[in-house]
């Protein structure tokens, strides 16, 4: 089998090209080449396939776990407290660590039972955020498949690949 890099696109020929996927919601995603290495991280709030909001942002010495809790705690960050609005992410490290993980995490002093959490920083923040915004909810959507959105952020989150452009 040979190794095919996956074709990089703008967030403009992503609209262009995918219609599929929910209209509504929060998308975010995180991107690193190498890991670590560069990194970027896009977040995008739609209603009814129109954008509200996003935000994205690099890092040249990153991994690709802390730019996907970067994008979710921009994203967060972007929603007012009230927001009932459903949050996606294709990182299931990243919606099962505020899913199921993080309240325990924090009982026991922020620690886990097998050593130290990675990225307590950002893992921290985010739970934070997440608890603070108790009308939205945190769902894990699968990522390349052609959902619109979900490969919107991709694009955003991407874009320090291309060109070497830093958006």
């Amino acid at each position: 089998m040979t190794f095919r890099p996956r074709e990089l696109l703008t967030p403009e020929e992503v609209l262009a090209r995918h219609t599929a996927g929910p209209k509504s919601g929060v998308f975010t995603d995180g991107s690193c080449e190498g890991n670590p290495g560069p990194g970027g991280w896009g977040f995008v709030w739609v209603e009814d396939d129109e954008i509200r909001a996003q935000g994205s942002g690099t890092d040249p010495a990153t991994t690709n776990n802390r730019m996907e809790l970067t994008a979710l705690i921009a994203a967060y960050r972007a929603l007012p407290p009230d927001a009932a609005v459903t949050v996606y992410s294709d990182s299931d490290l990243c919606v099962k660590t505020v899913n199921e993980w993080a309240a325990g995490w924090e009982r026991r002093g922020w620690r886990r039972k097998t050593g130290p959490i990675k990225n307590l920083e950002l893992v921290q923040e985010l739970y934070a955020l997440a608890k603070a915004h108790p009308k939205a909810t945190l769902r894990w959507i699968r990522a390349h498949d052609g959902s619109r959105w979900n490969e919107y952020v991709d694009a955003l989150a991407s874009a320090f690949m291309q060109d070497g452009s830093k958006r």
